[in-house]
């Protein structure tokens, strides 16, 4: 499979070596509006063909299918182009700024018939594939309670840099350019992590968003530091289980943590993931008497990478889809509105 990377920034860095690993995957082209980072980027993975347009790209055409690794506002506007060439497109999350522009991304790529998914990177996580399984094997039974968090600590440590000088995450604390807070960055990826988990469709969601002052005026340079630092949501989901997902940048001792626990009439599961990596425990049978938790393993995944280029050479659609990531930004779009009208909305979402 010869494939197009679009985009050369730190994430794409990642896109080239994971799919650089995989045996019949071949990165033949590389694009990007800067013909620097194009050519330093291409001369680090060995990748033949540098444009500085997705047009040139397209016109060029020898390429089987395309990781999209834009900036978030580009995602609509080059999948667009690439789903009418007919390409199989790995996007970056989010897919769209809104679940309009996500939900006609959906539709075009179904309409084409071509393979779509979206690189929503903690399904590469087993110990969250494991705990699903669990759940759709009935191993606790009714699910009834579902808790979920995702805590960085950025704006408190300088183990990532420091974000009072660095453009890469004072644009992150900014709605003036282009972000959608912490709800926006790492809100999609908790919601996928609890519903996906708990094998449950989100069904209600009431949102509460917040920002905190974090320099005089609350203003850096250019930079209004005004998108949300944190967030909680009370979901209500289809089997009429209750759930609470929260994600905070000023969680103190947490780098980059996402923990998940989900409780049935049966038993329990709890998933850490972490830099440290992940771990897999439950509370079932007779071990519910006592609160006694065992540590499971839960063996390993395929990447969302090998998962797309098994896709897009057998034909066969993979998930995490365009579509599922459309129905999750639809709950992202109903949480703001949720907070500014202080109300409980309801997602009618397919999150799965």
């Amino acid at each position: 499979m010869r494939l197009l990377i679009l985009g050369t920034g730190w994430m794409a860095q990642e896109h080239a070596r994971q799919f650089g690993k995989i045996d019949g995957a071949e990165l033949v082209g590389a694009v990007d509006v800067d013909k620097k980072r194009v050519d330093e980027f291409s001369d680090s993975h060995g990748i033949p063909n540098r444009f500085t347009s997705l047009e040139d790209a397209l016109a060029w055409g020898a390429f089987d299918a395309a990781a999209n690794v834009t900036p978030d506002r580009i995602h609509h506007p080059t999948t667009m182009m690439l789903v009418a060439a007919g390409k199989p497109v790995l996007c970056e999350k989010p897919l769209a700024e809104n679940f309009e522009k996500a939900s006609e991304m959906a539709d075009a790529a179904e309409r084409a018939g071509i393979i779509n998914m979206v690189n929503l990177t903690y399904r590469n996580v087993a110990a969250l594939q494991k705990a699903r399984a669990m759940v759709l094997a009935g191993e606790i039974g009714q699910v009834r309670h579902v808790e979920a968090s995702y805590l960085q600590s950025w704006l408190v440590s300088r183990f990532w840099g420091d974000w009072r000088t660095d453009p890469k995450w004072l644009w992150r604390l900014s709605r003036g350019h282009g972000s959608n807070g912490v709800l926006g960055d790492v809100g999609i990826h908790i919601l996928d992590f609890a519903s996906y988990g708990a094998a449950l469709d989100i069904d209600h969601v009431f949102c509460r968003l917040r920002t905190f002052d974090k320099a005089p005026g609350n203003r850096i340079g250019e930079y209004d530091l005004d998108a949300n630092d944190s967030f909680a949501m009370a979901l209500d989901f289809s089997n009429g289980a209750f759930g609470m997902v929260h994600a905070s940048r000023w969680a103190t001792g947490h780098l980059n943590e996402l923990r998940l626990r989900i409780y049935g009439d049966k038993g329990g599961i709890e998933v850490v993931h972490n830099l440290n990596g992940s771990e897999l425990k439950a509370c079932t049978g007779e071990d519910i008497e006592n609160a006694k938790w065992q540590a499971l393993d839960p063996g390993s995944v395929p990447t969302n990478y090998q998962r797309f280029v098994d896709a897009v050479q057998s034909g066969i659609q993979a998930e995490p889809s365009f579509r599922h990531a459309a129905e999750l930004q639809k709950v992202l779009d109903l949480a703001v509105v949720s907070d500014e009208k202080r109300a409980e909305l309801r997602a009618h979402a397919d999150t799965q």
